[in-house]
Protein backbone atom coordinates (compact mmCIF):
# COMPACT_ATOMS: atom_id res chain seq x y z
CA UNK A 1 0.00 0.00 0.00
CA UNK A 2 1.05 3.12 -0.75
CA UNK A 3 1.95 6.13 1.79
CA UNK A 4 -0.72 8.42 2.71
CA UNK A 5 0.82 12.17 2.71
CA UNK A 6 0.41 13.71 5.72
CA UNK A 7 0.34 17.62 6.83
CA UNK A 8 2.75 18.14 9.70
CA UNK A 9 3.52 20.86 12.09
CA UNK A 10 6.01 21.11 14.45
CA UNK A 11 5.08 19.63 17.77
CA UNK A 12 7.89 20.01 20.01
CA UNK A 13 11.30 22.02 20.20
CA UNK A 14 13.28 18.82 19.60
CA UNK A 15 11.33 17.40 17.00
CA UNK A 16 11.41 18.29 13.16
CA UNK A 17 9.45 18.20 9.89
CA UNK A 18 10.70 15.77 7.25
CA UNK A 19 10.20 15.78 3.65
CA UNK A 20 10.75 13.25 0.98
CA UNK A 21 9.42 13.33 -2.40
CA UNK A 22 8.66 10.44 -5.19
CA UNK A 23 8.69 10.38 -8.92
CA UNK A 24 7.05 7.73 -10.75
CA UNK A 25 8.86 5.67 -13.19
CA UNK A 26 7.02 3.11 -15.63
CA UNK A 27 7.90 0.79 -18.37
CA UNK A 28 6.47 0.19 -22.15
CA UNK A 29 2.98 -1.47 -20.86
CA UNK A 30 2.44 2.05 -18.47
CA UNK A 31 3.20 -0.26 -15.19
CA UNK A 32 4.69 1.23 -12.64
CA UNK A 33 8.31 -0.15 -11.74
CA UNK A 34 10.37 2.27 -9.41
CA UNK A 35 10.50 5.92 -8.02
CA UNK A 36 12.86 8.41 -8.13
CA UNK A 37 13.41 9.82 -4.29
CA UNK A 38 13.84 13.72 -4.27
CA UNK A 39 14.85 15.72 -1.40
CA UNK A 40 12.71 18.43 -0.44
CA UNK A 41 13.03 21.07 2.60
CA UNK A 42 8.96 22.34 2.24
CA UNK A 43 5.86 20.95 0.80
CA UNK A 44 5.62 22.96 -2.15
CA UNK A 45 9.15 23.09 -2.82
CA UNK A 46 10.13 21.84 -6.65
CA UNK A 47 13.76 21.73 -6.00
CA UNK A 48 16.27 21.04 -3.21
CA UNK A 49 17.46 24.51 -2.04
CA UNK A 50 21.00 22.82 0.04
CA UNK A 51 24.29 22.29 -0.89
CA UNK A 52 24.23 18.88 -3.25
CA UNK A 53 25.95 16.91 -0.75
CA UNK A 54 23.63 17.55 2.57
CA UNK A 55 20.56 17.19 0.02
CA UNK A 56 21.26 13.69 -0.91
CA UNK A 57 22.09 12.64 2.56
CA UNK A 58 19.14 14.02 3.99
CA UNK A 59 17.22 11.83 1.08
CA UNK A 60 19.06 8.80 2.52
CA UNK A 61 18.58 9.65 5.80
CA UNK A 62 14.60 10.30 5.22
CA UNK A 63 13.72 7.47 3.18
CA UNK A 64 15.82 4.55 4.44
CA UNK A 65 15.38 5.46 8.52
CA UNK A 66 12.67 8.12 9.42
CA UNK A 67 10.13 6.65 6.76
CA UNK A 68 11.31 3.34 5.88
CA UNK A 69 11.85 2.87 2.40
CA UNK A 70 8.97 0.14 2.10
CA UNK A 71 6.77 2.89 2.95
CA UNK A 72 7.51 4.90 0.11
CA UNK A 73 8.02 2.65 -2.53
CA UNK A 74 6.75 -0.72 -2.01
CA UNK A 75 7.69 -3.50 -3.56
CA UNK A 76 9.33 -0.92 -6.46
CA UNK A 77 12.40 0.12 -7.00
CA UNK A 78 14.36 3.18 -5.43
CA UNK A 79 16.56 5.65 -7.69
CA UNK A 80 18.68 7.93 -5.18
CA UNK A 81 21.02 10.78 -6.68
CA UNK A 82 24.30 10.34 -6.10
CA UNK A 83 26.88 13.15 -5.37
CA UNK A 84 30.61 12.64 -5.06
CA UNK A 85 31.00 12.33 -1.96
CA UNK A 86 28.99 8.84 -1.83
CA UNK A 87 30.82 7.97 -5.14
CA UNK A 88 34.33 8.16 -4.28
CA UNK A 89 33.13 6.77 -0.34
CA UNK A 90 33.85 9.78 1.45
CA UNK A 91 30.12 9.55 2.82
CA UNK A 92 28.78 5.62 2.28
CA UNK A 93 25.67 4.26 1.11
CA UNK A 94 23.48 2.85 4.09
CA UNK A 95 21.64 0.76 1.62
CA UNK A 96 21.64 -2.62 0.34
CA UNK A 97 22.59 -3.00 -3.50
CA UNK A 98 19.20 -4.47 -4.04
CA UNK A 99 17.28 -1.74 -3.05
CA UNK A 100 17.74 1.04 -5.07
CA UNK A 101 19.51 2.30 -8.06
CA UNK A 102 22.77 4.77 -7.45
CA UNK A 103 22.44 7.47 -10.40
CA UNK A 104 25.19 9.29 -11.30
CA UNK A 105 24.41 13.23 -11.23
CA UNK A 106 25.44 14.66 -14.79
CA UNK A 107 26.60 18.21 -12.15
CA UNK A 108 29.87 15.25 -10.95
CA UNK A 109 33.14 15.90 -11.83
CA UNK A 110 34.35 11.65 -13.22
CA UNK A 111 37.98 11.81 -12.51
CA UNK A 112 39.78 8.81 -11.50
CA UNK A 113 38.65 8.80 -8.25
CA UNK A 114 35.08 9.19 -9.17
CA UNK A 115 35.44 5.97 -11.91
CA UNK A 116 36.96 4.29 -9.21
CA UNK A 117 34.28 4.67 -6.64
CA UNK A 118 31.80 3.82 -9.40
CA UNK A 119 33.42 0.56 -10.43
CA UNK A 120 33.65 -0.60 -6.47
CA UNK A 121 29.76 0.32 -6.43
CA UNK A 122 29.30 -1.50 -10.02
CA UNK A 123 31.61 -4.90 -8.73
CA UNK A 124 29.64 -4.79 -5.07
CA UNK A 125 26.26 -5.61 -7.40
CA UNK A 126 24.76 -2.00 -7.34
CA UNK A 127 22.78 -0.58 -10.28
CA UNK A 128 24.01 2.56 -11.83
CA UNK A 129 21.70 4.69 -13.59
CA UNK A 130 24.04 7.65 -15.36
CA UNK A 131 21.55 10.66 -15.24
CA UNK A 132 20.61 13.50 -18.11
CA UNK A 133 23.68 11.75 -20.10
CA UNK A 134 25.17 13.41 -22.84
CA UNK A 135 28.01 11.91 -25.20
CA UNK A 136 31.07 13.19 -25.39
CA UNK A 137 31.70 13.99 -21.88
CA UNK A 138 34.12 12.46 -19.12
CA UNK A 139 30.60 10.36 -17.88
CA UNK A 140 31.59 8.49 -21.17
CA UNK A 141 33.89 6.42 -19.03
CA UNK A 142 30.82 5.42 -16.38
CA UNK A 143 29.37 3.34 -19.68
CA UNK A 144 30.66 -0.16 -18.75
CA UNK A 145 29.82 0.04 -15.24
CA UNK A 146 25.78 1.52 -16.25
CA UNK A 147 22.45 -0.72 -16.14
CA UNK A 148 20.05 2.22 -17.37
CA UNK A 149 21.08 5.59 -18.86
CA UNK A 150 18.75 8.22 -18.46
CA UNK A 151 18.32 11.16 -21.58
CA UNK A 152 15.94 14.20 -21.49
CA UNK A 153 13.61 14.28 -23.82
CA UNK A 154 11.63 17.79 -23.60
CA UNK A 155 13.66 20.60 -25.28
CA UNK A 156 16.07 18.24 -26.91
CA UNK A 157 16.27 18.18 -30.90
CA UNK A 158 14.66 14.90 -31.99
CA UNK A 159 17.71 14.80 -34.67
CA UNK A 160 19.91 14.64 -31.65
CA UNK A 161 18.38 12.26 -29.44
CA UNK A 162 18.00 10.06 -31.84
CA UNK A 163 21.77 9.55 -32.43
CA UNK A 164 21.92 9.51 -28.47
CA UNK A 165 20.09 6.55 -28.48
CA UNK A 166 21.47 4.96 -31.32
CA UNK A 167 25.16 5.38 -30.21
CA UNK A 168 24.09 4.04 -26.82
CA UNK A 169 22.43 0.77 -28.23
CA UNK A 170 25.79 0.66 -30.47
CA UNK A 171 28.50 1.12 -27.18
CA UNK A 172 26.41 -1.39 -24.79
CA UNK A 173 24.19 -4.28 -25.58
CA UNK A 174 21.53 -4.61 -22.93
CA UNK A 175 21.61 -1.25 -21.22
CA UNK A 176 18.30 -0.07 -20.45
CA UNK A 177 17.28 3.58 -21.58
CA UNK A 178 15.32 6.13 -19.35
CA UNK A 179 13.11 8.99 -21.21
CA UNK A 180 13.16 11.81 -18.40
CA UNK A 181 11.56 15.34 -18.49
CA UNK A 182 8.41 13.47 -20.63
CA UNK A 183 6.13 17.16 -20.46
CA UNK A 184 3.86 16.51 -23.37
CA UNK A 185 1.89 13.40 -25.23
CA UNK A 186 4.59 14.01 -28.30
CA UNK A 187 7.51 13.93 -25.80
CA UNK A 188 6.23 10.68 -24.80
CA UNK A 189 5.20 9.14 -28.23
CA UNK A 190 8.73 10.11 -29.52
CA UNK A 191 10.30 8.17 -26.86
CA UNK A 192 8.32 5.35 -27.48
CA UNK A 193 9.00 5.10 -31.20
CA UNK A 194 12.82 5.57 -30.43
CA UNK A 195 12.57 2.17 -28.21
CA UNK A 196 13.19 3.44 -24.65
CA UNK A 197 12.09 0.91 -22.12
CA UNK A 198 11.05 2.96 -19.59
CA UNK A 199 9.46 6.75 -18.91
CA UNK A 200 9.57 9.55 -16.20
CA UNK A 201 8.30 13.15 -16.56
CA UNK A 202 5.55 15.34 -15.34
CA UNK A 203 3.30 13.74 -18.09
CA UNK A 204 2.92 10.34 -16.50
CA UNK A 205 3.42 12.35 -12.53
CA UNK A 206 4.79 15.05 -10.37
CA UNK A 207 6.44 14.44 -7.75
CA UNK A 208 4.69 13.45 -4.63
CA UNK A 209 5.87 14.95 -1.54
CA UNK A 210 5.56 12.69 1.77
CA UNK A 211 6.22 14.78 5.53
CA UNK A 212 6.42 13.06 8.89
CA UNK A 213 7.76 14.39 11.87
CA UNK A 214 10.98 13.26 13.35
CA UNK A 215 12.86 13.46 16.79
CA UNK A 216 16.21 15.49 16.59
CA UNK A 217 18.80 12.74 17.24
CA UNK A 218 21.48 14.16 19.97
CA UNK A 219 24.58 15.11 18.43
CA UNK A 220 26.64 14.14 21.18
CA UNK A 221 25.45 10.83 21.09
CA UNK A 222 25.79 10.10 17.45
CA UNK A 223 29.54 11.11 18.03
CA UNK A 224 29.99 9.34 21.00
CA UNK A 225 28.69 6.33 19.31
CA UNK A 226 31.09 6.85 16.40
CA UNK A 227 34.00 7.09 18.36
CA UNK A 228 32.79 3.34 20.14
CA UNK A 229 32.75 1.87 16.80
CA UNK A 230 35.89 2.67 15.46
CA UNK A 231 37.53 0.71 18.03
CA UNK A 232 38.29 -2.89 17.67
CA UNK A 233 37.46 -4.35 20.79
CA UNK A 234 33.64 -2.57 20.89
CA UNK A 235 31.31 -4.43 23.42
CA UNK A 236 27.89 -5.15 21.84
CA UNK A 237 26.08 -4.36 25.11
CA UNK A 238 27.50 -1.36 25.98
CA UNK A 239 27.16 -0.30 22.08
CA UNK A 240 23.56 -0.72 22.64
CA UNK A 241 22.74 1.42 25.61
CA UNK A 242 24.20 4.02 23.83
CA UNK A 243 22.34 3.69 20.76
CA UNK A 244 18.72 2.69 23.73
CA UNK A 245 19.89 5.85 25.48
CA UNK A 246 19.43 8.49 22.32
CA UNK A 247 15.65 7.86 21.39
CA UNK A 248 15.93 9.79 18.42
CA UNK A 249 18.93 7.60 17.08
CA UNK A 250 17.02 4.43 18.73
CA UNK A 251 14.21 5.17 16.59
CA UNK A 252 16.00 5.05 13.13
CA UNK A 253 18.11 2.43 14.37
CA UNK A 254 14.84 0.33 14.57
CA UNK A 255 13.40 1.49 10.90
CA UNK A 256 16.96 1.14 9.79
CA UNK A 257 16.76 -2.39 10.31
CA UNK A 258 14.17 -2.89 7.24
CA UNK A 259 16.48 -1.56 4.94
CA UNK A 260 19.40 -3.48 5.82
CA UNK A 261 18.40 -5.83 3.16
CA UNK A 262 15.60 -6.70 0.99
CA UNK A 263 13.51 -9.85 1.97
CA UNK A 264 14.82 -10.36 5.02
CA UNK A 265 12.51 -9.12 7.75
CA UNK A 266 13.17 -9.90 10.91
CA UNK A 267 10.62 -9.18 14.36
CA UNK A 268 12.97 -7.51 16.51
CA UNK A 269 12.37 -6.88 20.85
CA UNK A 270 15.05 -4.65 21.87
CA UNK A 271 17.47 -2.28 20.44
CA UNK A 272 20.69 -5.15 20.96
CA UNK A 273 18.73 -7.12 18.54
CA UNK A 274 18.58 -4.34 16.16
CA UNK A 275 21.95 -3.30 16.36
CA UNK A 276 22.96 -7.32 15.81
CA UNK A 277 21.15 -7.44 12.58
CA UNK A 278 22.52 -4.30 11.49
CA UNK A 279 26.59 -4.72 12.60
CA UNK A 280 28.67 -2.99 13.41
CA UNK A 281 29.57 -1.80 9.40
CA UNK A 282 26.54 -0.83 8.60
CA UNK A 283 25.94 1.18 11.52
CA UNK A 284 29.25 2.75 11.06
CA UNK A 285 27.62 4.16 7.54
CA UNK A 286 24.37 5.02 9.18
CA UNK A 287 25.91 6.85 12.03
CA UNK A 288 27.91 8.83 9.33
CA UNK A 289 24.97 9.60 6.77
CA UNK A 290 23.05 10.66 9.61
CA UNK A 291 25.77 13.77 11.38
CA UNK A 292 26.09 15.00 7.87
CA UNK A 293 22.45 15.15 7.18
CA UNK A 294 21.93 16.47 10.72
CA UNK A 295 24.36 19.31 10.16
CA UNK A 296 21.36 21.76 9.68
CA UNK A 297 19.44 20.86 12.89
CA UNK A 298 19.67 22.92 15.12
CA UNK A 299 18.48 22.59 18.55
CA UNK A 300 18.26 19.54 21.23
CA UNK A 301 15.55 19.76 23.50
CA UNK A 302 14.31 17.51 26.77
CA UNK A 303 13.51 13.88 25.64
CA UNK A 304 12.44 13.33 29.12
CA UNK A 305 9.29 11.45 28.40
CA UNK A 306 10.84 8.21 26.26
CA UNK A 307 14.04 8.41 28.39
CA UNK A 308 12.16 8.42 31.57
CA UNK A 309 9.17 5.61 30.58
CA UNK A 310 12.12 3.44 29.03
CA UNK A 311 13.87 3.60 32.19
CA UNK A 312 10.96 3.07 34.31
CA UNK A 313 9.34 -0.10 32.36
CA UNK A 314 12.85 -1.80 32.24
CA UNK A 315 13.09 -0.86 36.11
CA UNK A 316 9.76 -2.62 36.22
CA UNK A 317 10.67 -5.72 34.21
CA UNK A 318 13.50 -6.42 36.22
CA UNK A 319 11.39 -6.31 39.59
CA UNK A 320 8.93 -8.72 37.99
CA UNK A 321 11.22 -11.29 35.82
CA UNK A 322 10.52 -10.10 32.45
CA UNK A 323 12.88 -9.28 30.34
CA UNK A 324 14.49 -5.89 30.72
CA UNK A 325 15.71 -4.58 27.46
CA UNK A 326 12.56 -5.73 25.90
CA UNK A 327 11.09 -3.45 28.33
CA UNK A 328 12.87 -0.63 27.70
CA UNK A 329 12.59 -0.79 24.03
CA UNK A 330 8.56 -0.59 24.94
CA UNK A 331 8.39 2.20 27.39
CA UNK A 332 11.14 4.15 24.92
CA UNK A 333 8.99 3.91 22.14
CA UNK A 334 5.32 4.84 23.82
CA UNK A 335 7.29 7.62 24.66
CA UNK A 336 8.45 8.63 21.46
CA UNK A 337 4.96 8.52 20.44
CA UNK A 338 3.64 11.06 22.60
CA UNK A 339 6.23 13.02 21.67
CA UNK A 340 5.33 13.49 18.50
CA UNK A 341 1.69 12.89 19.05
CA UNK A 342 0.82 9.54 17.16
CA UNK A 343 -0.53 6.60 17.85
CA UNK A 344 1.55 3.85 19.00
CA UNK A 345 0.21 1.09 17.67
CA UNK A 346 0.75 3.23 14.44
CA UNK A 347 3.82 3.71 15.34
CA UNK A 348 4.52 -0.05 15.60
CA UNK A 349 3.41 -0.62 11.94
CA UNK A 350 6.02 0.71 10.68
CA UNK A 351 9.26 -0.68 12.81
CA UNK A 352 10.05 -4.02 12.51
CA UNK A 353 8.94 -5.53 16.09
CA UNK A 354 7.94 -9.01 17.75
CA UNK A 355 4.39 -9.52 17.87
CA UNK A 356 5.34 -9.25 21.70
CA UNK A 357 6.12 -5.62 21.70
CA UNK A 358 3.45 -4.70 18.86
CA UNK A 359 1.00 -5.69 21.05
CA UNK A 360 1.82 -4.35 24.01
CA UNK A 361 2.46 -0.95 22.26
CA UNK A 362 -1.29 -0.74 20.00
CA UNK A 363 -3.50 -2.59 22.47
CA UNK A 364 -1.31 -3.09 25.75
CA UNK A 365 -1.93 -6.84 25.55
CA UNK A 366 0.39 -9.21 27.38
CA UNK A 367 2.31 -8.66 30.10
CA UNK A 368 4.46 -5.90 28.95
CA UNK A 369 0.86 -4.68 28.03
CA UNK A 370 -0.34 -4.85 31.57
CA UNK A 371 2.99 -3.17 32.74
CA UNK A 372 2.62 0.04 30.18
CA UNK A 373 -1.01 0.51 31.15
CA UNK A 374 0.15 0.43 34.93
CA UNK A 375 2.42 3.06 34.11
CA UNK A 376 0.51 5.14 32.16
CA UNK A 377 -2.17 4.97 34.86
CA UNK A 378 0.40 5.83 37.45
CA UNK A 379 1.31 9.09 35.33
CA UNK A 380 -2.50 10.22 35.05
CA UNK A 381 -2.24 10.57 38.82
CA UNK A 382 -2.99 6.88 39.75
CA UNK A 383 -6.48 6.66 39.67
CA UNK A 384 -7.54 3.21 38.66
CA UNK A 385 -4.30 1.36 40.32
CA UNK A 386 -6.51 -0.67 41.80
CA UNK A 387 -7.49 -2.59 38.46
CA UNK A 388 -3.92 -2.89 37.49
CA UNK A 389 -2.36 -4.53 40.64
CA UNK A 390 -1.11 -8.14 40.86
CA UNK A 391 1.23 -10.05 42.99
CA UNK A 392 4.77 -8.43 40.92
CA UNK A 393 3.62 -5.23 39.94
CA UNK A 394 2.38 -3.48 43.21
CA UNK A 395 2.20 0.79 43.06
CA UNK A 396 5.49 0.36 45.57
CA UNK A 397 7.06 -1.34 42.74
CA UNK A 398 6.13 1.55 40.41
CA UNK A 399 7.30 4.43 42.45
CA UNK A 400 10.95 3.05 43.04
CA UNK A 401 10.82 2.36 39.37
CA UNK A 402 9.82 5.72 38.41
CA UNK A 403 12.17 7.44 40.55
CA UNK A 404 15.13 5.77 39.63
CA UNK A 405 14.29 6.20 36.12
CA UNK A 406 13.86 10.26 36.92
CA UNK A 407 17.35 10.08 38.55
CA UNK A 408 18.90 8.26 35.40
CA UNK A 409 17.41 10.37 33.06
CA UNK A 410 18.66 13.70 34.47
CA UNK A 411 22.15 12.50 34.99
CA UNK A 412 22.22 10.72 31.57
CA UNK A 413 21.24 14.09 30.03
CA UNK A 414 23.41 16.47 31.96
CA UNK A 415 26.61 14.00 31.27
CA UNK A 416 25.84 14.16 27.45
CA UNK A 417 25.29 18.08 27.25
Amino acid sequence: MPPVPVSAEPVADNTWTLYVARQPIVDRDGRLIAYEMLFRDEPGATTASERAAAATSRVLVNTFAEFGLERLVGDKLGFVNLTREFLVGELPLPFAPELAVCEVLETVEVDDEVYAGVAALARDGYAIALDDFVWGTAHDRLLPFATYIKFEVAGVDPDVLTERVAIARQRKRGIKLLAERLESDDDYQFARDLGFDYFQGYLLGRPEVFSAEAITPNRARQLELLGMLTSPDVDLGTLSAVVAADPGLALRVLRATNSASAGQKRRIASIQDAVVILGLERLRQWLAVMIVSDLSQAGEADLSIPMVRGRWLQNVAKQTDLPAEVGFTIGLLSGVADLLRVDAGELADHLPLTEEVAAALAGEEGEFGQVLNAVRVYESGGLGLGRVQSRRLSVAVLARSYLEAVDWSTATSAAIK
